[in-house]
């Protein structure tokens, strides 16, 4: 792997993020499961080697159900990314979770339907290869030592985070029923979005540390009164916190650890276990 198509550090989110990195490398990847959402850019931001992937690729041409994730995930892995920064727009399910609200996430629900959420289902790839089964730990999501940069990163720009609550993923494109929202909310739930999952777990499948940060852009359907939740409030709201979202990413990614200093949860994800294929 040559210098010029190396990172370390991956970011999964909107197509504006890369355009602040320097000496931008477009990299298109191929994978055993297929193209990702958009090629990878790679450049440098704050010493660190980054690369960037369009999550709906650019132009937002993908809906979060039809997303590649399992391509995504090991296009960044087979370029030496080891740390993924997950940044996302959500629902707020309580009413102290308003628009503008960043919650750094310690738990996920699932409630998606159709997405391939592991690489290890011992069914055999285009390529021949046949993954074991392997049942990975979840029980923490999240990297403990990813949440704790984001937290202190958000608190660095003036912007108090939630620290810790729970995001319930949906499978999208719609937004929820007031019925659906109103559960969620009743579950004790903190915040809904469709994108958290299975990036999570593929991730934590990988042995890569994955963190998520997510931008409250409106109070659910069932959390409100009017109209329910729009694609253009949303926007709005995300474009309106787009700026410091962007800063605390970039004060994060300064101060993740270095690969060789990584000793969380997440890189022991495959002690004990014979995977049966070879990661990148």
């Amino acid at each position: 792997m040559t210098s010029d198509v190396f990172a370390d550090i991956g970011v999964i989110g909107g197509s504006g993020f890369y355009s602040f990195l320097d000496d931008v490398t477009e990299v298109p990847v191929d994978t055993p499961y297929g193209s990702p959402s958009d090629s990878l850019f790679l450049g440098e931001l704050a010493g660190r080697r980054v690369a960037f992937l369009p999550r709906h690729g650019r132009g937002h041409s993908v809906p979060p159900h039809r997303i590649n994730y399992r391509a995504n995930l090991w296009a960044l892995r087979s370029v030496g990314v080891r740390q993924v920064l997950g940044p996302c727009a959500v629902g707020g399910l309580r009413e102290e979770h308003g628009p503008g609200t960043l919650v750094v996430p310690d738990q996920l629900v699932d409630r998606t339907k159709t997405r391939a959420q592991t690489f290890f289902d011992g069914e055999p790839r285009p390529d021949g290869a046949v993954p074991n089964v392997v049942h990975v730990s979840f029980a923490d999501p999240y990297c403990p030592d990813g949440r704790r940069v984001a937290l202190k990163a958000a608190r660095g720009q003036g912007w108090e985070p939630v620290d810790g609550g729970t995001m319930v993923v949906v499978e999208g494109p719609r937004f929820s029923t007031r019925a659906e929202s109103r559960w969620h909310a009743a579950a004790g739930w903190s915040v809904v979005g469709m994108t958290g999952h299975p990036e999570a777990v593929l991730a934590r499948e990988l042995g890569l540390c994955y963190t998520s940060f997510a931008l409250v852009t409106d109070l659910d359907a069932g959390a409100e009164t009017g109209d329910g939740v729009s694609h253009s409030e949303v926007l709005r709201v995300f474009g309106e916190n787009v700026g410091r979202l962007r800063d605390v990413l970039f004060d994060a990614v300064a101060a993740l650890p270095a690969t060789t200093d990584r000793d969380c949860l997440c890189t022991r994800a495959h002690d004990g276990w014979d995977l049966g294929i070879e990661l990148p």
